[in-house]
Parts: C-alpha cells; structure tokens; sequence
C-alpha cells in the first residue's frame, strides 16, 4: 500500500499470476461478453475468478442487493484477490455502496477498475477509504468498441507504475470544447449523471482544487444542461481547479443545441482550464485513466496526465 502525501491510498499494481476477481455491482452481465474479458485477461497474465453472483439477474439488477453486495465485501476479504474487475455498469451500485465494509478496504486495498455506474462504487471508495481506482473497461468485453488500444491502456493502468497521459482526439464530437490554460489537482469524477445522483450523499467528494473527469451517453443535450446546472447551483464546481471532458456518446435529441454547445456553455465561463475530446469514457477505443491520483490538464498540449492509481 503506498499513499501519497495527501493520504490517497494507492494499491499494489496487479502481477503475473495474480488472481482477479470478476463482480457484478450494478446491472445484469452477459456471460459471452465476460469470457471475452476472461480471455483477455488470462493472456496478461491473471487469474480471473469470476464472483459467485456475478451473473444473477434481479429485474436490472444483477441480482438483489444483499447478493452483489456480498460479492464486493467477498473480494475485498480474500487475501488472495488481488484486484477486482467490475463486469459492467447499468445502474444500482448507488444501493450497495453503504454495505461495503470498509474495514476490510483499508485493511487490504486492492485495485478496483470499471466506469459508467461504477462511478458510485469508486466515489464510495474515495470517500471510505481514500483508495484510488481506476476508470476504464468492464470485463464484458466489446471488441467492436473496445479495440486493442483500449485492452493495452487498461493492462497498463492496472500492471504498470507509469504515468497515464490521455490526448485529446480531434475526431471526438466533444474535441471543441476548450478552455486555455494549464490545471492541476486529484482527478476526481467518472459519469455526470452518477456525480449528480451524489449530490447530497457522503459520497460527493469535495472537488476544491480537483480535476473533474465527466463523460456520458445517451443523455440529450437538455438533461446534460440540467445536471451541469445542478452541479453549478449547488456550489460543487467551485473551486474547480479543471475539467476533463471526455466521450458524451449518442447526447442527441432534434434541437438544434447539441451537447458541445451546452458543455461549452455551462462549463466556459468557470474561468478553468478545460479540456475536451479525451477518448474516456462509453465510445469507441475508450482509454482508461486512474482516478483519484494527481492530474495535469494541458489544453497547449492538449493532454490529461495522471498519476498511476497503482504502485
């Protein structure tokens, strides 16, 4: 366990035989999609387990509460996991976060990596434990969207100890939205919509001097407007030291406002730095960054620099 002068918990980095296990805390899995995830990680390597309630289906939910709940506290408990890979996202982690046991976290912090509704689970992280995490694929592997680019950024945020510098893509629809300028703080923040559906909880973390991550999909343009004025009216963005936007994939309706026109808006006059087209988050090749660690958004060089989230 490493930690770095503001007492952000850091866990090992993932080795050669390590065993990692497979969980579901938020919406159902397709077992087809995960075995792609399992090939995918036996060849770096690992040692996927896949979580004995990883493919129970409750409604949306991959199965109650009480069962993917107990999968996480499961991971977290045995010494021989060693990192935990969430299948997917979907929606109800937000219902077993307060059942983590976070004891059992800071006792053995292990590697945590997913994204989307997953936002909930590493907010409930940061916020119980101080354990930085990692915002990247699922194992429910897609390689129509997910190519080799995004399999090679994940093996290196969870097996190696160098930095991750994000670029900024020109061909993504959000590459427009800027603001000069150069910012530093702990990356903070994944998927708008699961940062908004913390405002109010223990788990909204306090973004002064932050970077903050967004990224979502199929959110129209008027539904990202109202959650960045939430967050705007509710006093979390100040003091905002940047903002990182990543992928905002299928944020369209028939206006004529679009999503770049409202990240634009609601984000422009902040007076930070802000950086769009960063390939994060449900788009194609997404890449994968800590979080939770240091961060340098450059919009000169156009570029997120993270500090790993592993040692």
């Amino acid at each position: 366990m490493s930690r770095t002068p503001d007492d952000v918990v850091r866990p090992p980095a993932l080795r050669l035989d390590d065993t990692v296990m497979l969980v579901s805390p938020s919406g159902p899995t397709r077992p087809e999609l995960v075995a792609r995830g399992i090939e995918l990680l036996t060849g770096w390597g690992l040692r996927p387990v896949v979580a004995p309630n990883a493919y129970a289906r409750h409604g949306y939910l991959a199965g109650t509460d009480d069962l993917r709940a107990a999968d996480l506290n499961t991971a977290f408990a045995d010494p021989e996991v060693r990192g935990i890979v969430c299948t997917r996202g979907g929606y109800g982690a937000q219902r077993v976060v307060d059942a983590i046991d976070m004891t059992l976290v800071r006792r053995d912090p292990k590697v945590v990596a997913g994204f989307s509704d997953i936002t909930a689970l590493q907010l409930a992280l940061w916020r119980g434990a101080r354990l930085a995490s990692v915002h990247g694929p699922g194992a429910a592997w897609r390689d129509e969207r997910t190519s080799l680019r995004s399999a090679e950024s994940l093996h290196a945020a969870l097996m190696t100890t160098e930095p991750v510098t994000v670029a900024a893509d020109p061909t993504e629809e959000t590459f427009g939205v800027r603001v000069p300028g150069r910012a530093r703080g702990t990356l903070l923040g994944g998927n708008l919509c699961l940062l908004v559906a913390s405002l109010g909880t223990r788990d909204m973390p306090d973004l002064t001097g932050a970077v903050l991550l967004l990224e979502d999909v199929q959110e129209p343009p008027y539904k990202v407007d109202r959650m960045l004025t939430q967050l705007r009216r509710s006093g979390a963005l100040d003091g905002v030291a940047g903002v990182a936007v990543g992928q905002f994939t299928g944020c369209a309706d028939g206006w004529d406002t679009t999503v770049v026109d409202v990240l634009t808006d609601r984000l422009g006059d902040l007076g930070i730095p802000v950086l769009g087209g960063l390939p994060i988050g449900h788009g194609p090749h997404q890449l994968t960054v800590p979080v939770g660690t240091p961060a340098t958004l450059d919009t000169d060089h156009g570029t997120l620099t993270v500090t790993p989230a592993v040692h």
